[in-house]
């Protein structure tokens, strides 16, 4: 089946993908719902498979690049699930200490997506850590469906514990600068929202299309933001204006993009919501954004 872009289905049955993806609508719900919007060939199964990810195709580093050192590291969690367990990236040869980047996965746990990620941000020169949440549960169970049931099985309060523990780890890290950025997608926007609440010595924070904290706990915040954010988002963008306010009322430093015609979850490449010209622009700011705030 030829790939296909966001252009190619209804509007709404990609906010009908939405909510499914994000638990809001069961498997059955969806295909019920899409039924009246399939293609002249594709069923409402057919739309639901060219909606979802394609890992291999999309990888853009492989998991054996020579220039990458990577190796799966386990760490003590404070929060009483035991370990937290991760996907750890460097590259091969380098000097001197790297600045640090905790990566945070969608509601799916850490799937080849965020693995692929965390390559590419260690060939820019970065330590790259992108625990996995679901390890508690067992961990990413290598299907995208059984991940996000998996997910709704978790203590988010120990789920955060274990994110800070991720940082601060990172920031002790004797390859490490002492610098540590934080970058997430969706759910792990929303975690590293959170995370320049609550961690004075984050010095970097990319939150993709995240919800928003409250204007209590962004009045906490001491992080430069950079904010990337769909125009074709409803349900996160609500959060927005808010937001914003919040930020200039307590004076955060923080600069926000909102990309035009781009559906949530565009930065990911593993599926038709990809939008490849606004993820390139991100991801070109978000490490520039990197560079500017941990390498100084």
């Amino acid at each position: 089946m030829t790939r296909k872009t966001a252009k190619d289905f209804d509007p709404q049955v990609l906010k009908l993908f939405d909510r499914y993806v994000h638990g809001d609508l069961s498997r059955r719900g969806f295909l019920t719902s899409a039924a009246k919007f399939a293609l002249v060939g594709l069923t409402a199964e057919g739309l639901l498979e060219a909606l979802s990810p394609r890992f291999a195709e999309a990888q853009q580093i492989g998991l054996d690049d020579p220039r990458l050192s990577a190796s799966y590291v386990e760490y003590p969690s404070p929060s009483g699930y035991g370990k937290i367990r991760g996907y750890l990236v460097k590259p091969a040869q380098f000097s001197g200490k790297l600045p640090t980047v905790l990566v945070i996965h969608e509601n799916r746990g850490l799937n080849p997506h965020i693995e692929d990620i965390a390559r590419r941000l260690a060939l820019d020169n970065f330590i790259a850590f992108a625990p996995d949440a679901l390890f508690p549960l067992g961990g990413y169970p290598g299907d995208e469906d059984k991940a996000r049931e998996l997910f709704k099985g978790l203590d988010q309060t120990k789920t955060r514990a274990d994110f800070i523990a991720a940082a601060e780890v990172l920031k002790q890290l004797p390859e490490g600068n002492g610098k540590v950025g934080a970058v997430g997608f969706c759910y792990g926007g929303g975690i590293v929202n959170y995370l320049a609440t609550q961690l004075p010595f984050l010095a970097a924070a990319v939150p993709f299309y995240g919800s928003q904290p409250t204007a209590e706990e962004t009045a906490k915040i001491k992080t430069p933001l950079l904010l990337h954010y769909a125009g074709e988002d409803e349900r996160i963008n609500a959060g927005w204006p808010a937001y914003e306010t919040a930020l200039k009322a307590s004076g955060v430093s923080y600069e926000a993009f909102i990309y035009p015609g781009v559906q949530h979850g565009f930065n990911n490449d593993t599926t038709p919501r990809f939008d490849e010209a606004a993820a390139k622009l991100a991801w070109e700011r978000t490490i520039a954004f990197f560079n500017k705030h941990l390498r100084s």
